[in-house]
């Protein structure tokens, strides 16, 4: 006998108001393959979602799924604290051998709670005792969690009326381009960390995105986080790179930060880390940084054994070589060339994001809100994104077949000409 819910109204008389995704996607899944999820009516929706970029490898991908099978059926540690286990060191094992070592990173890694936003917490606690400082340099439009740290050093006003405290001891500073494409924001951070009189209290670090999933796909240039490395390092801060949602090879590397050549202090992993979905987070820290004592930054959940065992698998499957990589490429330009035919139509739209983390900048919150709800009827599961949610975001599986990847183009470039039609902006 099934348990599906005929319909959802268990979910609006049970479940909190704080509800998010579930309110654009009004459906009740049962099953997910790939880049594809099934409702209960048997409906097929293409995933231009991914778990929010925590399904980077597709829905139930059947090497992980088997690994995870084969550890269950032979009794594995269901759950091990931070003890040592042979699915942690394998993972580890893993992790060094193809991520690590091959980029010449010495880094330590240090297990955190399973969300984006305790790894983001532990990263700015690891900085403030480093340094003896308070101050982190965040930037505008950052996305880090809605923890109350993490939270402090997130722009966006919605989640921060949330918080029913102040949120202190983060100073912002504009994000490359927040002034306006061709002006260099890294001179006025520059003379607001050297003037004695700027006000500004010396930083404990600087954290930052290379690409603004949740601010709207900004992304830095090379030459900018080149120079926002630099000047940590001259004010004696540590630079954070929260790769929460932009690594794992969304915008085409493992780490969103390597085609710029910088050496971060500290990296926040967390989302599709597990590669399967799995809650798990880890920050990866410069030796000389590792000053936590024991247990003095925990949590029950720490080290998911589970996430152990398909992460694993994950690296192994897609980083053993550069194959990978080169199919985020193709695809990245097959989504480029469909978001183009997009802005094409909306005098003043622009692309956004880089690799397979990618959208267009429609210029209204409305008119991309009325674009994903109509592809959505067509079968294409995608959100906004954006201080105004003003652009159509696309973080589908990096995975996706290439037949299936234009398919979804195709259903969000039709939902966009259906939607200007009769969308108030055209016929202003």
């Amino acid at each position: 006998m099934s348990t599906t819910p005929a319909n959802t109204d268990i979910f609006t008389r049970r479940e909190s108001d704080a509800r998010s995704y579930c309110r654009g996607f009004d459906t009740v899944f049962t099953s997910a393959n790939g880049s594809e999820m099934i409702d209960q009516d048997g409906t097929r929706y293409i995933d231009f979602l991914a778990g929010c970029s925590s399904l980077n490898y597709g829905h139930n991908d059947p090497d992980l799924k088997q690994a995870l099978i084969d550890h269950i059926q032979a009794d594995g540690i269901a759950h091990g604290l931070d003890m040592h286990t042979d699915t942690k060191a394998a993972f580890i094992e893993t992790f060094e051998k193809h991520i690590l070592t091959p980029r010449k990173m010495a880094h330590k890694i240090m297990f955190t709670g399973p969300t984006g936003a305790n790894t983001v917490e532990a990263a700015m606690k690891i900085a403030r005792k480093v340094t003896g400082r308070s101050n982190i340099i965040a930037f505008t439009n950052g996305f880090h969690g809605v923890t109350q740290g993490a939270l402090a050093a997130t722009g966006n006003g919605y989640h921060r009326e949330g918080s029913g405290v102040p949120l202190n001891n983060v100073t912002r500073m504009p994000f490359d381009g927040f002034v306006g494409e061709h002006n260099d924001t890294t001179a006025f951070i520059e003379a607001m960390l050297v003037d004695q009189s700027s006000g500004m209290d010396a930083p404990a670090a600087i954290i930052l995105e290379t690409v603004q999933g949740e601010g709207g796909l900004n992304a830095a240039s090379a030459e900018w986080l080149r120079s926002i490395a630099q000047m940590a390092k001259k004010a004696g801060a540590l630079l954070i790179v929260d790769d929460v949602q932009a690594g794992c090879g969304r915008t085409g590397r493992f780490f969103s930060f390597e085609e710029s050549g910088i050496s971060p202090d500290i990296i926040t992993l967390a989302k599709s880390i597990s590669g399967f979905g799995l809650p798990m987070g880890l920050v990866l820290v410069k030796p000389e940084h590792d000053v936590m004592g024991p247990a003095e930054h925990n949590g029950t959940f720490r080290g998911n054994t589970h996430a152990f065992v398909t992460a694993r698998a994950a690296i192994e499957k897609f980083w053993s070589d550069n194959r990978f990589e080169q199919d985020i490429a193709r695809r990245a330009k097959l989504i480029e060339q469909g978001l183009q035919a997009i802005a094409d139509m909306i005098p003043g739209a622009r692309l956004k994001g880089r690799g397979m983390m990618r959208g267009v900048d429609v210029g209204s919150g409305d008119l991309a809100g009325e674009i994903c709800a109509r592809a959505f009827q067509n079968g294409l599961i995608i959100e906004t994104s954006g201080s105004e949610d003003e652009v159509v975001k696309i973080l589908a599986p990096l995975t996706t077949p290439d037949d299936m990847l234009l398919s979804g183009l195709d259903i969000l470039i039709d939902a966009a000409q259906n939607v200007l039609g009769t969308y108030k902006y055209a016929a202003e």
